[in-house]
C-alpha cells in the first residue's frame, strides 16, 4: 500500500506541469514546399481555447502573409489553422501561441520554404 501511495504521489507533479505540444503541422516544420499552400494547419497534443488561441504566417520581412482568419477546427480541437494569401517564393515563420483546454499556455514557431 505504501509503494502504491508513494508512486501516486511521485505521478502527480508530473500532471500539474503538462504543457500542450505541436504535435505536426502542414506545411512541415522545416520543409520545402513546391506550390504555394493555401493554408496553414497546426496539430497539438490538447484541445485548444479558440479565444486565447493564435496563429500567424509572416514572411522574411517579417509581414503578415496570411488572412487573420485563425480558427479551431470544429470538428478536431486540437488543430488551429489559417489561411494564406498567394506567397511568392521565400522563407516563412509560423508563430503560434496556445491556450489548451486545461489552461496551460504554449508559444512556438518555425520556417518553412517555399521553393520556386
Amino acid at each position: 500500500m505504501a509503494c502504491i501511495v508513494a508512486l501516486l504521489a511521485g505521478i502527480g507533479p508530473l500532471a500539474v506541469f503538462a504543457h500542450t505540444l505541436m504535435d505536426h503541422a502542414v506545411p512541415a516544420a522545416g520543409s520545402r514546399v513546391h506550390g504555394a499552400p493555401a493554408e496553414v494547419k497546426l496539430w497539438f497534443s490538447q484541445a485548444l481555447e479558440s479565444a486565447f488561441s493564435t496563429l500567424r504566417v509572416v514572411d522574411s520581412n517579417g509581414r503578415q502573409v496570411d488572412k487573420k482568419d485563425k480558427r479551431v477546427d470544429a470538428g478536431d480541437p486540437t488543430l488551429l489553422r489559417v489561411s494564406l494569401h498567394p506567397l511568392a517564393p521565400g522563407t516563412y515563420q509560423v508563430i503560434w501561441r496556445v491556450l489548451s483546454a486545461d489552461g496551460h499556455v504554449s508559444t512556438g514557431d518555425f520556417t518553412f520554404e517555399v521553393a520556386p
